[in-house]
């Protein structure tokens, strides 16, 4: 299966360093992700972000459960961040956090390019299943954003 992109833009009130500083705190994820998943941070804290930090989660996916972890490959506070999957449920995982100032506001923009593997099977998967779920799990996400902020 070729390599698919979920590009999200979203306006926030504050300035880059408070928006990113939210963003860079890995507990904050488990609020910003549908309770359905359970997702939990199993990563020891405290969580010490920055180049080459590994973060383990745990979350269940359609009821199965799954592991993941993910390395955090890019860090430019407070513009920009990269978390990559080295061990989960894609082949590919390469999610970019930028945010950018405007105003009094600062735009937050995530590009996440994915892959699954299996071949047919996973573009099927992708197509039936996988594309929709990332989308709700990213509207979702913007909801509890806007109200945590």
């Amino acid at each position: 299966m070729k390599v698919q992109t979920l590009e999200r833009e979203q306006r926030l009130p504050g300035t880059p360093e408070d928006v990113f500083a939210f963003f860079a705190d890995a507990r904050n994820l488990e609020a910003i992700t549908p309770p359905l998943l359970r997702f939990r941070v199993v990563t020891p804290g405290p969580i010490v972000m920055g180049r080459g930090t590994l973060i383990r989660y745990r979350l269940r996916v359609h009821g199965v459960p799954v592991s993941w972890l993910t390395e955090i490959t890019q860090w430019e506070p407070p513009y920009r961040f990269v978390d990559e999957q080295l061990k989960g449920p894609y082949a590919l995982w390469h999610h970019t956090h930028a945010f950018e100032a405007d105003g009094d506001e600062t735009i937050m923009r995530d590009v996440v390019r994915f892959r699954i593997g299996f071949g047919a099977l996973g573009a099927l998967a992708n197509a039936l299943v996988v594309r929709r779920d990332l989308e709700q799990i990213f509207d979702f996400r913007a909801q509890r954003v806007r109200e945590l902020m």
